[in-house]
């Protein structure tokens, strides 16, 4: 007696992959920039937490708000970037979800419609709107009108980017403030021209579609003494603008940061290979967290 055998792609097993399949996306497009944008900016929220004098309770409440609009931040970017951007990732990061065949620029482009209404939609709820539409006209302006081509219009855009971040962080918990102010200009209009250091991983794909960015300007050579020298200056610059007037363990914080600083400095022109350039990068990212962090101790 022949035994039915149940078919394999059952509606329940579908409905289990689907959702496993969209988090595999998700985490495939926004793992490798958490450090530079979910993680920083929470911790820049924690910071104004911090300075409210708000009950320990509603310290969750803040992390995870910021968990899913920061997401959603670099996600929408990524899944835009990585779009127009997919020639250069053959090249530069062939393990991207695009050039992997993960999905096809179709589903891209279906979940940048969809991710981007639900950025703007929790931006709405969360209070910061006007951030939420600053970010998504700078990644229209850098990804899809030409200014990641060129070397002012990617480092604008990474400018204003920089400022939706960290103001939505603040604002997301409490009005933003001159205190505020102070720091998010302060890390976020050099950082226009420090970011740039990512591109020294990119160098060849960017010369094979055109690109003007940094380093292809000044050259390979001149760029990365060009950074040594900024990261070597800015500790002076953080000290004097955030640190001078700080309580001790604020200082100590943003000491670690100018360490990393430093660090920085020194690799960007003794380890110039491609592993160590990518390497460098991470570097930067923690530098940033660690110099978001500090403001949790000097503005509380």
């Amino acid at each position: 007696m022949a035994v039915d055998t149940p078919p394999t792609d059952t509606r329940l097993g579908r409905l289990v992959r689907a959702p496993m399949h969209e988090a595999r996306v998700c985490w495939s497009f926004t793992w490798g920039d958490l450090s530079a944008t979910v993680l920083p900016a929470t911790t820049f929220a924690i910071a104004a937490w911090n300075s409210t004098g708000l009950p320990a309770h509603s310290l969750p409440t803040v992390v995870a708000k910021c968990l899913v609009y920061f997401w959603l931040y670099i996600y929408t970017f990524n899944l835009s970037n990585q779009l127009i951007g997919v020639d250069e990732d053959r090249i530069n990061k062939p393990h991207r979800p695009l050039v992997t065949g993960l999905i096809t620029p179709t589903g891209a482009r279906r979940r940048l419609l969809l991710v981007t209404a639900a950025f703007v939609i929790v931006g709405a709820l969360f209070g910061v709107l006007l951030w939420t539409c600053l970010w998504v006209a700078a990644w229209t302006l850098h990804n899809h009108l030409g200014w990641a081509r060129t070397a002012w219009g990617k480092n604008a855009a990474m400018v204003a980017g920089t400022i939706a971040q960290l103001a939505a962080a603040w604002q997301i918990v409490t009005p933003l403030t001159g205190t505020a102010w102070t720091w998010i200009l302060t890390i976020a209009v050099p950082l226009g021209v420090l970011v740039s250091l990512q591109d020294l991983r990119d160098l060849a794909g960017d010369a094979a579609i055109g690109r003007r960015t940094a380093g292809m300007v000044m050259g390979e050579k001149n760029s990365r003494r060009f950074f040594s020298v900024a990261f070597a200056l800015y500790p002076v610059v953080t000290y004097l603008a955030l640190y001078r007037y700080a309580p001790m363990t604020a200082q100590c914080v943003g000491a670690i940061a100018g360490i990393l600083s430093l660090a920085i400095a020194y690799r960007v022109v003794r380890l110039d290979d491609r592993r160590s350039d990518n390497t460098t990068y991470m570097v930067y990212t923690y530098w940033y967290c660690i110099t978001l962090a500090s403001a949790v101790f000097a503005v509380g």
